[in-house]
């Protein structure tokens, strides 16, 4: 990592609740977590903006949302992403068949419309050097109405942020999930 972490006691003390609840979680307080914390108005930010996409009241699945937060993080080569949302995805799935596939999601079989327009609109939205066609928004306002495609870009964006900013500073796996073998 490109900037050390803190020893837990050294942040401050209203912090202490967010990585209790990481460590209950995922069983360890997560880096990122960390490195964002040592600047606690931005911790605080980002980690209740994540709280508002990660709810059981998004019109998007469990599923959907994983499968856009791997893309993003593969996407931008951010390592410790793809490691916890793989799990997270694998969880969901039940299985890591789409994580396996996910990087050639185009030529898999594993996908349906639904998740294909959203990788589809993810990856117009990730890459720089592409911009999202009118094409691309139609599918999606096939399934999704105004609110949803709100969230769902919304969703996108913020992965972009973070994957960016955990890729820039180097944040390694914490070992979450086993690699697929696979190059994204």
């Amino acid at each position: 990592m490109r900037i050390a972490v803190k020893a837990i006691k050294k942040y401050p003390w209203y912090l202490k609740p967010f990585f209790w609840n990481q460590k209950r979680k995922y069983g360890q307080v997560l880096n990122p977590g960390l490195i964002w914390a040592r600047v606690p108005r931005l911790f605080a930010t980002v980690a209740l903006l994540y709280r508002a996409f990660d709810t059981r009241r998004s019109p998007l699945t469990p599923v959907l949302r994983s499968l856009v937060t791997v893309r993003v993080s593969q996407i931008n080569w951010c390592h410790f992403c793809v490691d916890i949302n793989s799990f997270t995805l694998a969880k969901r799935c039940g299985s890591m068949e789409k994580v396996r596939e996910l990087a050639t999601w185009r030529e898999s079989t594993l996908f349906d419309d639904l998740e294909r327009a959203v990788l589809d609109y993810a990856e117009a939205i990730t890459y720089t050097d592409r911009q999202v066609t009118d094409e691309q928004f139609e599918s999606l306002k096939k399934h999704f109405d105004d609110e949803a495609v709100v969230e769902i870009t919304g969703l996108i964006a913020f992965q972009n942020m973070s994957s960016k900013f955990n890729s820039a500073l180097d944040i390694p796996p914490q070992g979450f999930c086993s690699p697929t073998g696979r190059r994204w």
